[in-house]
């Protein structure tokens, strides 16, 4: 099973709206053949690894993180396949979470004789698939917030500075991280200090759509965002006032798409409807935020994260001027929502510290 956990994370940003699935064939315990779904409309995870073995995989173990599919959709059901080839044993991860199809697959597999187990590395392949899990159940992506820190928590100088704090084995993280995204997200005022690109850079790494969150419509037409060749894969959410204002500054054939929110209470952009609306319309799962400070602090406000991860590099300000890692909370201590430290681990002279927010702190 953890040969299919790896398998199966290298699908992870290009299968959507389908969860990555590793599979490996056993027989004797030799691995007669493996695969993994690499995207939506290709063979599932089952078949690829069928597909690959070097003999036949009658009477062999079907070794699988998430449970076979049991209907037809861009593909035929898995479970059919699986019956087909006489395997006499499946080992599954966990199981589908998708309340119609969640145990399906298995009693198809028991109907027909072949032996089944489930729970294998269970807590592993639950994670793996968390960002379709929360598509499926919530109808809203999964939300991972990636900040870059001073030890005394600041994002960035007094001047807005923040190239670079962390250091090169960070920010190869951070590329990694990228890859296993559907969208990524900031706010306007980190493309008016950093002009990002917003692109994953390692070779072979889908294309996802870059998301700024921009209320007033402020950003200048001249931002990169807007005029590289990915710009079609921009989108900016906005009121329809800043609108508006984009569009009057825009070329009259930008391929940016422009997202319009009637503002919050707080006159902000609804970032939960903008959430919905990424996973409804572009099957969007898994969003990573990339700042800024305003933006973080409005996520967290609205318990919208589900992973944080925090990269704290060792240097400090000292600086009360400096941008701070979440605005617009105000909470005191009494307040505060305390999580649950689920990682740390060195990157370079970096620490990396990852937080899970308490169960009844996530929507």
């Amino acid at each position: 099973m953890r040969q299919a956990l790896r398998l199966a994370a290298r699908g992870e940003g290009f299968t959507r709206p389908n969860p990555p699935v590793g599979a490996v064939v056993v027989r004797d315990g030799r691995v007669i053949g493996r695969g993994y779904h690499r995207a939506a409309g290709l063979p599932h995870a089952e078949v690829e690894a069928l597909n690959a073995c070097r003999e036949s995989a009658r009477g062999a173990t079907l070794y699988v993180t998430l449970e076979p599919c049991s209907t037809t959709g861009r593909t035929p059901p898995c479970t059919g396949r699986i019956v087909q080839e006489g395997l006499a044993r499946v080992c599954i991860g966990c199981l589908d979470p998708n309340p119609r199809h969640a145990g399906r697959g298995i009693t198809r597999l028991r109907e027909a004789g072949i032996a089944v187990e489930t729970g294998i590395c269970e807590t592993a392949c639950r994670e793996l698939i968390e960002p379709f899990t929360r598509h499926i159940l919530d109808q809203r992506p999964m939300v991972t917030l990636k900040l870059a820190l001073t030890l005394d928590g600041r994002l960035a100088d007094r001047e807005r500075r923040s190239k670079w704090i962390t250091g090169e084995t960070a920010r190869a993280w951070v590329q990694r991280l990228r890859r296993r995204t559907d969208a990524i997200m900031v706010g306007a005022g980190t493309v008016l200090a950093d002009d990002p690109e917003l692109r994953c850079r390692l070779p072979g790494a889908g294309a996802a759509w870059r998301v700024v969150v921009d209320g007033t419509g402020r950003l200048p037409a001249g931002r990169r965002l807007f005029t590289d060749a990915y710009a079609a894969r921009t989108i900016v959410a906005t009121t329809p006032e800043g609108a508006e204002r984009l569009r009057q500054r825009l070329p009259a054939h930008s391929p940016v798409t422009l997202w319009s929110f009637n503002p919050d209470q707080t006159g902000g952009i609804p970032l939960d409807e903008l959430l919905r609306h990424l996973a409804r319309e572009k099957d969007v799962m898994h969003v990573l935020c990339e700042g800024g400070a305003q933006l973080a602090g409005a996520l967290v406000k609205a318990h919208l994260v589900d992973e944080c991860h925090l990269v704290y590099a060792p240097l400090m300000l000292g600086d009360a001027a400096a941008l701070g890692a979440f605005e617009g909370i105000g909470w005191l201590l009494p307040e505060a929502r305390r999580g649950r430290i689920s990682a740390v681990r060195r990157l370079g002279a970096d620490l990396l510290v990852t937080l899970r927010p308490e169960a009844e702190c996530r929507k």
